[in-house]
């Protein structure tokens, strides 16, 4: 009699975490690898199957973490995998920046179709959504013929230099390694749970944000120098804050009128995650540039922005990338957007409602749940000393993440004291329930 297969099976841990094999491979991966590393739980993954993982000792995981929201479409989904070996087989790499191959085409197509007029949209490729940053910088920078740009405190954007400066999320990501591209200037983001302002009438909120633009502006620099303002819809490193609906609104109107781009970063909740394939469709707004990576391509490396060819009219030479839209991550995406079409969105959007209502449940449960927020599959638990008080207490949530591996839940943190939830977008409700079942523990047992 068969097996199972391993996307059928349930969380098991059979050794000590981490096993004796995950200690020896830690070990000699640590001789090797960069001390910037951040391993979270000692992990050795050997296989993974839709939302299952197993560690090369036989221990068994559920993931909630799907690659820090990559591998959107599940682990190794048999679809992905039959695109990129059939692509394997015809063409592994012919640079999409100085010659032509019908993946990379084909894919440019769906994703201009993501914004209005998608026949007037352009697609530039790159490998990561950090690079995707860095191109929207630049592109900015040439179409407007301005050098600044606004950000905002508690985003991330990515690790290289111009990415790194617009990031305002920890301290750690950039000591060491100013000076940093200049004209940056960062404000608040609206954050109803944090806000001193608390109050019923949501239309009131978030002021604070956009009255620092407005002061930013009449103090430190003119709107007529501003290239870009860039924003998360929903902030990720930051806590998974979703802002007030009215926010991303207003920040529209403010950047229409003084003719600065809108920079939609989607690295993190594009693609499926929330439900729709950019979480900017939630609050009606149609960004000047999108830039898209993690669950763009199952696990490939593979990022894009997206911006009307009227704002990428950039020269040849200007801006090019070797390996981004390679062919093989060109067929992965090609393959995650039909799943994410027929299914998948759906799947984001039922399955999201049910976790962030067991999660609610879960709070009444336990006063240390001061806040459940989130959309579709991009969810976020915040942790407090008391709901009063609402201090962050990072260290429990970090036992608490600690404590969910030891019992065969993956998880990670995000924001000063949040747990993130963003599993693949083939999760089961029955999956979500073991996962419930699993934190439940984890909290009496703190």
């Amino acid at each position: 009699m068969h097996a199972p297969p391993l996307a059928q099976l349930e969380p098991s841990i059979i050794t000590s975490l981490p096993g004796p094999r995950a200690a020896e491979l830690i070990a000699r991966d640590e001789r090797a690898t960069s001390s910037s590393y951040t391993r979270v739980y000692p992990l050795v993954v050997d296989r993974a199957r839709g939302a299952m993982m197993q560690d090369v000792d036989g221990n068994r995981f559920l993931d909630f973490t799907a690659g820090i929201a990559v591998c959107s479409t599940g682990h190794c989904h048999p679809r992905v995998v039959e695109a990129i070996t059939e692509q394997a087989s015809r063409l592994l790499h012919m640079s999409g920046t100085d010659f032509y191959y019908e993946v990379q085409g084909t894919l440019a197509n769906r994703l201009a179709a993501l914004l209005p007029n998608g026949e007037n949209n352009r697609v530039f490729f790159t490998n990561s959504g950090a690079e995707a940053v860095e191109a929207a910088i630049k592109l900015a920078r040439y179409h407007t013929k301005r050098t600044q740009m606004i950000a905002f405190f508690g985003g991330f954007h990515g690790r290289t230099l111009g990415a790194l400066s617009l990031t305002g999320s920890k301290v750690i990501q950039r000591a060491g390694f100013g000076p940093l591209v200049p004209g940056v200037h960062h404000i608040e983001y609206p954050s109803c749970y944090r806000c001193v302002r608390r109050t019923a009438d949501a239309s009131l909120c978030c002021g604070k944000s956009l009255e620092q633009l407005e002061q930013l502006f009449a103090r430190t620099v003119a709107p007529t120098e501003v290239a870009a303002v860039v924003v998360e819809p929903i902030q990720g490193e930051g806590g998974y804050v979703v802002p007030p609906a009215h926010f991303l609104r207003d920040l529209r109107d403010i950047t229409r009128q003084h003719g600065i781009l809108l920079i939609a970063d989607e690295v993190q909740s594009g693609m499926g995650r929330t439900g729709k394939m950019l979480a900017m469709e939630h609050f009606g707004v149609t960004p000047d540039i999108v830039c898209l990576a993690k669950g763009i391509a199952s696990g490939l490396p593979l990022g894009a922005i997206v911006a009307s060819q009227q704002v990428m009219n950039w020269p040849p030479g200007s801006h090019a990338s070797t390996f981004g839209g390679n062919p093989l991550s060109c067929a992965a995406a090609l393959a995650t957007l039909d799943l994410l079409e027929e299914s998948l969105l759906q799947n984001a959007t039922d399955v999201g409602e049910y976790l962030r209502a067991k999660l609610s449940e879960l709070a009444s449960e336990f006063a240390i749940i001061g806040d459940v927020r989130g959309i579709g599959l991009m969810i976020g638990m915040q942790l407090v000393e008391n709901r009063e008080s609402r201090l962050p207490i990072p260290k429990v949530r970090d036992a608490v993440v600690q404590g969910a591996f030891q019992r065969g839940l993956l998880l990670l943190g995000c924001g000063d004291s949040t747990i993130r939830f963003s599993p693949p977008l083939v999760i089961t409700r029955r999956q979500v329930d073991i996962a419930i079942e699993i934190l439940r523990d984890v909290l009496l047992h703190l």
